[in-house]
């Protein structure tokens, strides 16, 4: 969920969801208005109520399911980049584009899914909906991934919650301490414990 460039290819209506996203990552939903979605979009402000209707709860809360759809679409590209996959290896893959983006691009940005909870879980029944639903969507295919590594299916969910609870913390105390040491702390610790829970076959 990195801050990058809004992709000139998407159309508008993508893109300000896009740039809703990035920017509730780093300013939170209340500091984040239609008239900046728009302008970080390049879209004209007159197209926000054609294309959201529901006006920036909507907005918000296309943004928040953007971004459990590209958190859990990340997930294969991490297994991917493991010659062997491993449950420690899956999860220092989730940790490590946050450290690499904090090392080069500062501490900036969070998880939007995670800001709009803080934001409007008792303010915004829509908005938590949303966002329950988003980590869901992460979550998935987190577990999955640990079963077909041969994590008992009974505790591939909860593992699965697990990791991505510690990645959701150490973001937060990374960007309040403006240091990687909580990323690299989870890493180090919880990746033995997961392993573990690998059922040995033989």
């Amino acid at each position: 969920m990195k801050a990058a460039g809004v992709p000139a290819e998407r159309g508008p209506r993508e893109r300000m969801v896009f740039s809703a996203a990035q920017l509730i990552r780093r300013d939170g939903v209340a500091a984040t208005g239609m008239r900046e979605v728009a302008a970080h979009a390049g879209a004209p402000r007159g197209s926000l109520q054609h294309y959201f209707p529901g006006g920036k709860e909507q907005l918000v809360n296309e943004a928040v399911g953007w971004a459990g759809r590209y958190a859990a679409g990340r997930v294969a590209r991490f297994l991917a980049a493991l010659a062997e996959p491993t449950p420690s290896g899956l999860f220092a893959e989730m940790v490590r584009q946050w450290t690499d983006e904090y090392r080069t691009a500062g501490f900036a940005g969070g998880c939007p899914v995670a800001a709009a909870t803080v934001d409007c879980a008792e303010s915004t029944p829509a908005t938590r909906e949303a966002a329950a639903a988003a980590f869901a969507a992460w979550t998935e295919p987190v577990g999955r991934a640990l079963t077909e590594m041969g994590v008992p299916e009974e505790r591939s969910g909860a593992l699965a919650t697990l990791m991505i609870s510690s990645l959701e913390g150490a973001i937060l105390i990374a960007r309040a301490e403006r240091d990687v040491r909580a990323l690299t702390a989870v890493t180090r610790e919880l990746g033995p414990l997961l392993d573990a829970a690998v059922r040995n076959e033989a």
